[in-house]
């Protein structure tokens, strides 16, 4: 038996995709500096009167949601389209350092205490710290949802403060700034936030100043407007507000990107966002949290020129950022019906009226079961309970998701593997929650929905990951088992070489914290390949490690290949 697996392993591996000898492609080029075309610039802050950067990307509040939820569809439909697998994936079947995504050690809160993207000095002072009239406010939040306002702080910058939601406190605030949290820790560029405590008094309102809504409509953003702000948000004793802050990103801002084609404006974008392994990824992130609202209004594109005096020039590169996360963990919209179909169907679904038309409506949907938890209405729908990680979809379609395979899913799902139930519980935390209920019931559901996706993810393609060489030993994580996944007695390591025609086992090194290492046999030293297959027990399928035998240097490992079960 031990015989004939052998040889179906050699014969099903017989000839792996041969990797050259040379380092894996692990940092992108598109941070190295570009020029643009120049055009006049009318502002007058400008003293170039030069605008050197790629144009502005405006994108209509409904446009993007009509064209996905029918344009795109219809020519999806007509059009002869292959998905294919991500175009940035590298040898070691992960992506590059870009400007949209950095390998993180995924880290729940940074030693210095700020959390997600914010660094120590970012942190804003409690409201006994404040002078009052210190924050000016100098521009009201135009369009979306929320109610809010921009402040400039002396010796900090400029940041965006949003209300809570009416009748759901904290909720928010708070899921804006564990989102942006778990966003950095997967290694995507985000804002920093946080929570502050505000007293009218702290504030100064700029004379004069307008807003505009959804239609372009312009109104006053004046001491009515700002007390409607102060008192649809989260009230806290002695008269205060709980407001979410967003500090004003670096740089010159030019809109969204899109989660689909590329900007013919910068050089460095070459790679359709749709077949961007983070942003295909990047829909199990979004299901484990229920960042329903995940589209391109969410994102933001930053220029930053080399010369930092003026923003507006060339050379420099686009930075692409996540944000606003506050529609997660619970986040509704104005109808509780389609607040109960949020991650279960998109908003317009032509299938389903057609299933309800044809059962007279008596099929019972997942959404239909939804109901709020006793005691924890501020998290409307958000549970485990009916959370499926490959049926979830966002409010309407999203380009780069449609597009995400069982190879883009897997690599998400052993990037949310690092955070430990301790890891997941510190995100919650950094909500702060004046209920401790909150906290349990909110880690509980995360660590439950977390579990949901590393189960269907981590059990067909190998969980193996973080594969690297010590020296001596090759070494891998397996998240399947660092996170429990199935019994520890189902892990068994099975780990031959392919050009071994003996077909003598390599003896598998297991530790406790899911890494497993194995010592290859010694071989020539010239320069010749060694593929080893590694198997570890479950139905997952075999990871093949693809390396060079450099003699006394070692393995260098170039390469590796995910089989299928």
């Amino acid at each position: 038996m031990r015989t004939f697996l052998f040889a179906l392993v050699c014969g099903c591996a017989a000839s792996p995709r041969p990797f050259p000898l040379r380092d894996p492609f692990v940092a992108d080029t598109d941070k190295q500096p570009v020029s643009v075309p120049c055009r006049p610039d009318d502002d007058k802050k400008n003293d170039t009167h030069q605008n050197c950067a790629p144009a502005e990307y405006v994108s209509p509040f409904l446009w993007d949601q009509i064209d996905n939820l029918s344009f795109a569809r219809w020519s999806r439909g007509l059009s002869i389209q292959t998905t294919g697998e991500a175009r940035n994936a590298n040898s070691m079947d992960e992506v590059a350092d870009s400007a949209w995504y950095t390998n993180n050690a995924g880290e729940a809160a940074h030693d210095d205490g700020a959390a997600g993207a914010c660094k120590p000095e970012d942190i804003l002072p409690g409201p006994d710290q404040v002078k009052d009239g210190e924050w000016v406010i100098d521009h009201g939040k135009d369009n979306g949802s929320t109610l809010g306002f921009r402040v400039d702080i002396p010796g900090k910058g400029k940041y965006m403060l949003k209300a809570d939601d009416e009748g759901k406190p904290e909720r928010a605030s708070a899921a804006s700034v564990i989102g942006a949290a778990i966003y950095d820790a997967v290694g995507f560029n985000t804002t920093c936030e946080q929570v502050v405590i505000v007293k009218k008094s702290m504030l100064k309102l700029t004379p004069d100043l307008k807003v505009f809504d959804n239609e372009g409509i312009g109104h006053p953003f004046d001491d009515a407007a700002l007390d409607k702000v102060l008192k649809s948000t989260t009230q806290v004793p002695d008269g205060m507000v709980r407001l979410q802050a967003s500090k004003w990103l670096p740089g010159y801002t030019i809109g969204p990107f899109r989660y689909i084609g590329t900007r013919e404006d910068d050089p460095n974008d070459v790679i359709d966002h749709a077949d961007r392994r983070e942003l295909r990824g990047s829909r199990l992130l979004a299901a484990w949290l229920d960042h329903w609202d995940a589209r391109e209004q969410n994102s933001m594109d930053v220029w930053f020129a080399s010369d930092e005096k003026h923003k507006k020039s060339s050379p420099g590169f686009l930075q692409h950022y996540i944000i606003d996360t506050s529609d997660t963990l619970g986040g509704e919209v104005g109808i509780d019906e389609m607040s109960r179909r949020l991650g279960h169907t998109y908003e317009f679904s032509a299938g389903d009226i057609v299933r309800a038309l044809v059962t007279l409506g008596a099929e019972e949907r997942s959404w239909d079961r939804a109901h709020y938890e006793k005691g924890e209405e501020r998290f409307a729908y958000y549970t485990d309970r009916e959370f499926d990680p490959v049926a979830w979809v966002p409010f309407y379609p999203n380009p780069a998701f449609l597009r995400m395979t069982e190879r883009d899913g897997a690599w998400m799902a052993r990037k949310i593997a690092k955070f430990s139930p301790k890891d997941v519980r510190k995100f919650v935390e950094l909500g702060r929650w004046s209920r401790p209920i909150d906290v349990e019931y909110l880690t509980k559901v995360m660590i439950a929905r977390q579990r949901k996706i590393l189960y269907r993810f981590l059990t067909r393609l190998s969980p193996l990951g973080d594969v690297h060489s010590d020296g001596e030993r090759i070494c891998a994580t397996d998240f399947a088992r660092l996170r429990g996944l199935e019994p520890e007695a189902s892990f068994r390591y099975t780990i031959v070489q392919l050009e071994d025609r003996n077909h003598t086992p390599i003896p598998a090194e297991v530790s406790g914290d899911g890494v497993v290492c194995w010592k290859p046999h010694p071989g020539a030293g010239k320069e010749e390949r060694a593929t080893f297959d590694v198997r570890d027990g479950t139905a997952a399928g075999p990871l093949l490690v693809h390396t060079y035998d450099l003699g006394a240097k070692g393995y260098k490992i170039v390469g590796l290949t995910r089989k299928e079960p």
